[in-house]
C-alpha cells in the first residue's frame, strides 16, 4: 500500500510537472504598437472604441465572428472578435468581454490586437476587414519539455495533420473555417490539431495564411510537446493531449472568472504537501536547466566576443575572406544606451520582424542607426553572427553600412551608418513627401537598387539572396542614394550553388515570390521577383498588398498587366511624375517590372540583365508572360477533388471534428 501511494504521488507530481498551468483569463499575446497614435482619455475615438468592443462583446457569441465599425471620419474604428469554433456562446462571451477589459485597461494605441487561448479581438482606425496581413506571433512557452519522440517521423506526421487540417478549414464551406483533427502516431502517441482563420477572408487567403503559419510553427515549437501560432487572420495549434472540444477545461473558464481564489484557496488545504514538493522538484528542475542554458550562451557569446574583439591587426577568416577588428567596432552596452538615451520611444526609427531601430549619437558625435534585435523574434545569436560577419565584408554605395555590434546578456545590437531620409516607403506612400520624388530621382533610386542586388548576386565574393527586399529595408541617405538593409535573413551560397529549399519561409507578403511563398523555394530570381515589385511601386505610388481596397483590381500587379495588355500602361502613373518624366522612358521601366514579376522563375531575368536593361533604352525588351497575382497556387491533392472523406498516411486514420 505504501509503495503504492508513493507511485501516486510520483504520477501526480510529474503530471504536474508537464502540464502548463496557465491562467485562461490571460492573453496569449497583446499587439499594442507604439508607432501609432495614441488616442487621448475620453475622446471621441476612444468613447467610439468602448461602444465596438460592447458590441463585439455582446454580438459574437451567437455566431463565433463578427466585424463591425463604429463612429465617422477620423474617428471611426473597425472591430472584429473571433472565438474558438469548438467553445459555447458562454464561453466566447466571457473570453470576449475578459479581451475588452484587458485591451482598454493597458493599450491605448489606435490599432491593436488581443489574442487568448479561446477568442481574440483586433480593432484599429484603418479599415482592415477582408484584407490577410500576416504576422505569425510566438507566445511565451510555460515548458520547454523537449519531444522524446523520433523527431524527423513526429515532424513528418504533425505537417501532414496540419496540412490536412489547413485545406479542411480552406475549403470545406461546413467547416466554416475551423477545424481538428487528430492522428494517432507509432508508440501509442496521439497529435491533435487546430486550424482557425477568420471568416472575413477568403478561402484562398486562409489557405495562404495557414500555409505561412505551418511554416512558423514547425520553426518555432515542432521540438516541443505542443505549440501555438495566433496571427492576425489566422490561428494554428497542436498537442499531444486532446485541448479542444474539452467539457472540463470549457467549464473551468467559465466557472472560475472571479472565484480563482476559491478554487486556489481548495486546492492548497487539500493537497499542501503535494503542491510544496511539485514545487520543489519543478524548481530545482528549472534552476538546473536554466543554469545549462546560460552556460551554454555564456559560451557562445565569449565566442562571439572573442572574434568581433580581436585586437587589432589579428585577421578572422571566414570563407577565405579577412575581417579584421579595425573594421568592425566593438561597442559596450552602456554606450549604447547613452547614445539613444536609454532606447527612448523619442530616438525610435521604426520597427521591423526582428526588432526595433534607433537613432543614437556617438561620444564622437557620430550620427548611427541601432538595430536592438528582439527578444521574442526569431533571430538568435546565429542570425546575429550571420549578419555580423556577412555585413562586414560588403561594401558597396547601394549597400548599407555596418558600423559595429554589441553584445551583452540577452541584448544583441547593429550599429549602423544613419541615412537622415529613413527608408523608401516613408517617401512613396506617403501623399505629403511624394511629391520631393520627381522623375530623375525615382530612377536613380530603381538603379541603385538594382546594382545592389547586383553586387549582392553576382560581384560580391559570395553569392548573397537578401530574401527580404521591401521599400522598407531600401534607406535613402542625405542625398537620396539607396541603400539596401537588413541582412539578419540572407543566405549565402556557394559559386555554383543556384537555389535553395527552406521549411522556414521568411518574408513580407506582397513581395515574396510565390515559389519562395508557398514551397520555400529561393534563389536569386526571388529577389528579382522583389525588385520587380518595388519597381512597379515606385512608378505608381501604390502598394501591391491592400491594392484590392481601390477596386481596380486584386493586387498591383494584376492592375499593371492589364493596363498593359490594354495599351494604356500610362494610367498606371503616378499623376505627379507626368510633368518631369519622358514617357517612353516610364513605358520602359514598366516593361522591365513586369519582365521581373513573371510567374516562372525562369522566364524573370537576372540582375545583371535588369542592370544592362535599365541603363540601355536601345536594347530589345521581350514580350512579358503573366506574373503570380497572388503569393502562390495551391496544388490540392487528388482525393480533395472530388471528396471530403479523411484521408490516410501508412494505414493511419485522421479523425477531424467539426465545429458547433
Amino acid at each position: 500500500m505504501e509503495r503504492h501511494a508513493v507511485s501516486a504521488m510520483d504520477f501526480f507530481i510529474i503530471s504536474l510537472l508537464l502540464v502548463p498551468i496557465v491562467a485562461v483569463s490571460d492573453p496569449l499575446f497583446v499587439f499594442c504598437p507604439n508607432e501609432y497614435t495614441n488616442y487621448s482619455i475620453n475622446s471621441t475615438f476612444e468613447n467610439n472604441l468602448k461602444r465596438l468592443l460592447e458590441l463585439l462583446s455582446s454580438d459574437t457569441s451567437t455566431t463565433g465572428y463578427n466585424d463591425t465599425s463604429v463612429g465617422e471620419g477620423s474617428d471611426k474604428i473597425y472591430g472584429q472578435a473571433l472565438c474558438r469554433g469548438d467553445v459555447n456562446a458562454t464561453v466566447c462571451q466571457n473570453c470576449i468581454q475578459d479581451a475588452r477589459q484587458e485591451i482598454l485597461k493597458n493599450c491605448k494605441s489606435e490599432d491593436a490586437l488581443i489574442w487568448y487561448e479561446l477568442c481574440q479581438v483586433r480593432y484599429s482606425f484603418r479599415t482592415f476587414i477582408s484584407s490577410m496581413d500576416y504576422t505569425g506571433k510566438y507566445p511565451n512557452q510555460t515548458y520547454k519539455v523537449k519531444n522524446m519522440l523520433n523527431a524527423g517521423k513526429f515532424d513528418n506526421f504533425l505537417v501532414y495533420l496540419m496540412k490536412n487540417l489547413t485545406w479542411e478549414a480552406a475549403f470545406v464551406p461546413a467547416k466554416n473555417m475551423f477545424a481538428t483533427g487528430e492522428i494517432k502516431f507509432p508508440g501509442e502517441k496521439t497529435i491533435y490539431g487546430l486550424a482557425q482563420c477568420t471568416r472575413d477572408i477568403s478561402k484562398d487567403l486562409c489557405f495562404s495564411c495557414l500555409n505561412y503559419a505551418l511554416q512558423d510553427l514547425m520553426a518555432c515549437c515542432s521540438s516541443l510537446k505542443d505549440g501555438i501560432l495566433p496571427s492576425r487572420n489566422c490561428n494554428m495549434k497542436f498537442a499531444l493531449s486532446r485541448f479542444f472540444n474539452t467539457s472540463d477545461y470549457l467549464l473551468t473558464y467559465s466557472t472560475t472568472k472571479g472565484k480563482k481564489w476559491k478554487i486556489w484557496m481548495v486546492l492548497l488545504v487539500s493537497s499542501a504537501s503535494i503542491l510544496v514538493l511539485a514545487v520543489l522538484v519543478g524548481f530545482c528542475t528549472f534552476f538546473l536547466k536554466s543554469k545549462q542554458g546560460r552556460q551554454i550562451d555564456k559560451e557562445s557569446q565569449n565566442a562571439l566576443l572573442k572574434e568581433l574583439a580581436s585586437p587589432k591587426g589579428v585577421a578572422i577568416t571566414q570563407e577565405g575572406d579577412l575581417v579584421t577588428s579595425e573594421d568592425l567596432l566593438f561597442i559596450d552596452l552602456a554606450t549604447i544606451r547613452a547614445a539613444t538615451n536609454d532606447f527612448s520611444d523619442i530616438n525610435k526609427l521604426g520597427h521591423g520582424g526582428f526588432g526595433s531601430v534607433y537613432k543614437g549619437v556617438l561620444p564622437d558625435g557620430k550620427e548611427v542607426a541601432v538595430k536592438r534585435l528582439s527578444r521574442k523574434s526569431w533571430q538568435g545569436l546565429e542570425e546575429f553572427i550571420n549578419e555580423v560577419i556577412l555585413i562586414a565584408k560588403l561594401q558597396h554605395k547601394n549597400l548599407v553600412r555596418l558600423l559595429g555590434c554589441g553584445i551583452e546578456g540577452d541584448e544583441k545590437l547593429l550599429i549602423y551608418e544613419f541615412m537622415q531620409n529613413k527608408s523608401l516607403d516613408t517617401f512613396i506612400f506617403d501623399s505629403e513627401r511624394r511629391p520631393q520624388l520627381d522623375w530623375g530621382t525615382r530612377c536613380n533610386i530603381i538603379g541603385g537598387i538594382a546594382r545592389g542586388l547586383l553586387y549582392l548576386h553576382e560581384d560580391s565574393r559570395l553569392k548573397i539572396i537578401h530574401r527580404d527586399l521591401k521599400p522598407s529595408n531600401v534607406l535613402l541617405d542625405h542625398e537620396m542614394v539607396a541603400k539596401i538593409s537588413d541582412f539578419g535573413m540572407a543566405r549565402i551560397f556557394s559559386e555554383n550553388q543556384n537555389a535553395a529549399n527552406t521549411k522556414r519561409v521568411v518574408g513580407t507578403f506582397g513581395y515574396m515570390s510565390p515559389e519562395y511563398a508557398m514551397e520555400g523555394l529561393f534563389s536569386v530570381k526571388s529577389d528579382v521577383f522583389s525588385f520587380g515589385v518595388i519597381l512597379l511601386e515606385i512608378i505608381t505610388s501604390k502598394k501591391n498588398s491592400g491594392f484590392y481596397l481601390t477596386g481596380q483590381a486584386q493586387t498591383l500587379l494584376a492592375y499593371a498587366w492589364t493596363l498593359w495588355n490594354e495599351g494604356k500602361a500610362l494610367e498606371l502613373v503616378d499623376p505627379l511624375l507626368m510633368g518631369s518624366s519622358v514617357t517612353s522612358e516610364v513605358i520602359r521601366y514598366i516593361h522591365i517590372g513586369l519582365l521581373c514579376v513573371q510567374e516562372a522563375p525562369a522566364d524573370r531575368p537576372t540582375m545583371s540583365n535588369v542592370v544592362v536593361l535599365l541603363g540601355n533604352e536601345s536594347m530589345a525588351l521581350p514580350h512579358p508572360k503573366q506574373p503570380a497575382f497572388s503569393v502562390g497556387r495551391a496544388v490540392l491533392p487528388a482525393e480533395h477533388s472530388s471528396s471530403t472523406s479523411n484521408p490516410t498516411l501508412n494505414g493511419l486514420t485522421l479523425s477531424c471534428i467539426s465545429p458547433r
